[in-house]
């Protein structure tokens, strides 16, 4: 196992942001849909490889697709390989197996798709989805609504994506209908849900993705602490709800300016907030170390869809906070942080999951004390640079190999 010793240091400096995860993912889909075009820049994280090894797998008409890790590659390519009337079953490794996919396997049967399941992966598809009426929840994980959005444009009728509940994370379906709109593709909300129209076809085109907002999310955390940090690559115009940091760290009292394509946060005197994830909830490590060194009591809502990412990411957060010394009062959908009168360095877990690797490693760097890390290779998933880029601005981080 890898773990990553931080010692105590400071943010200064400037960075660049890797390419946005989530508007690539969504990128290659439609690449792949339009049968052709390049979509770059692409780093070689694990995520990037699942959705580019299913692409291979479906264009080799291989029988397995292995999604690694990567909840958007499961959620968004098994409604699209069922739209091309593959069959194929999907595996995934670490949580992925555990994280919900209940509503495909509700839903794909009654439009005309064969699954076969216990009820978590592997996952078997036969038959081709037909376009019609689509029932589904909206608060379990908005990549449902995304995999449908992908998939159903390529049928021979039109369809409807009815939403029964209220939908979390809009911002990410957001994303999906502007990338849909590069790609010449139509999806109209609607107040039931959406509408999508059959028989359309995805523009080859090539396509630049944009820079990564919920990894700036870690830098602008560790720059609102105690230090100040620019960061480039990024659109002020962004789709990506995790754009809200931006606003988030005001919240917290630092100082958020943009000079072109940069932005550059700087430490100020910070209180606690009181804040709504609900559509954010990827944030939600990089505001949890942010309120630690916070004035004040913190209070993070909306955010019980954490319980079902790589880790139960309230746990993990609440578990580590609590031996750097915080009060954390655990609920079921957030956390209530009290911060300490001094953080203090201590041997922490990863929990295999990168956002908790990241965040917690910005806490360390303003620890009294050395802090130690576990499953530091978990950032590997999205972000493998990431140490090479906190050390960049003034982070001191030495991986190595615990046995």
């Amino acid at each position: 196992m890898e773990k990553v010793l931080i010692k105590p240091s400071g943010a200064n400096g400037s960075v660049t942001m890797p390419p946005s995860k989530s508007a690539a993912h969504r990128a290659i889909v439609c690449s792949f849909l339009a049968g052709g075009g390049a979509v770059s820049p692409i780093i070689d994280s694990k995520d990037m490889l699942a959705a580019l090894g299913a692409v291979k797998s479906l264009q080799n008409n291989e029988k397995t697709i292995n999604c690694i890790e990567s909840g958007n590659t499961l959620r968004f390519f098994i409604p699209v390989a069922a739209a091309l009337g593959k069959s194929v079953t999907f595996t995934g490794e670490g949580r992925l197996p555990q994280r919900p996919i209940g509503e495909y396997l509700k839903l794909l049967p009654l439009h005309g798709v064969e699954v076969k399941s216990a009820g978590a992966l592997p996952l078997s598809l036969s038959g081709r989805l037909q376009s019609g009426d689509f029932h589904i929840r909206g608060d379990i994980s908005s990549q449902y609504i995304t995999g449908l959005l992908l998939a159903l444009p390529v049928l021979s009728g039109d369809s409807r994506i009815i939403l029964t509940s209220k939908l979390l994370s809009r911002p990410y379906v957001e994303l999906t209908l502007g990338v849909l709109g590069d790609y010449g593709v139509e999806a109209r909300e609607t107040d039931y849900g959406y509408f999508v129209p059959g028989n359309q076809k995805y523009a080859v085109r090539d396509y630049t993705v944009e820079g990564d907002w919920s990894h700036a999310a870690f830098f602008m955390s560790a720059a609102a602490i105690g230090g100040s940090v620019t960061i480039k690559g990024l659109r002020a115009d962004s789709r990506q709800g995790d754009m809200a940091v931006c606003d988030v760290m005001r919240r917290f009292g630092a100082q958020v300016a943009w000079n072109g394509s940069a932005v550059t946060c700087r430490a100020e005197k910070l209180s606690g907030i009181d804040i709504d994830c609900e559509d954010i909830t990827d944030m939600a490590p990089a505001i949890a170390v942010t309120a630690a060194f916070a004035k004040g009591r913190t209070v993070i809502r909306g955010a019980s869809r954490l319980r079902l990412k790589e880790s139960d990411r309230l746990a993990a957060i609440a578990h580590n906070l609590r031996l750097m010394g915080a009060g954390v009062d655990e609920r079921e959908d957030g956390l209530v942080i009290d911060p300490p009168a001094e953080v203090r360095g201590a041997e922490l877990r990863g929990f295999n999951d990168h956002r908790i690797v990241m965040a917690f490693s910005v806490a360390g760097m303003y620890a009294k004390g050395d802090t130690v890390i576990d499953d530091a290779g978990s950032i590997a998933k999205t972000y493998p640079a990431f140490f090479d880029d906190f050390r960049a601005v003034g982070g001191k981080a030495d991986v190595f190999n615990a046995g």
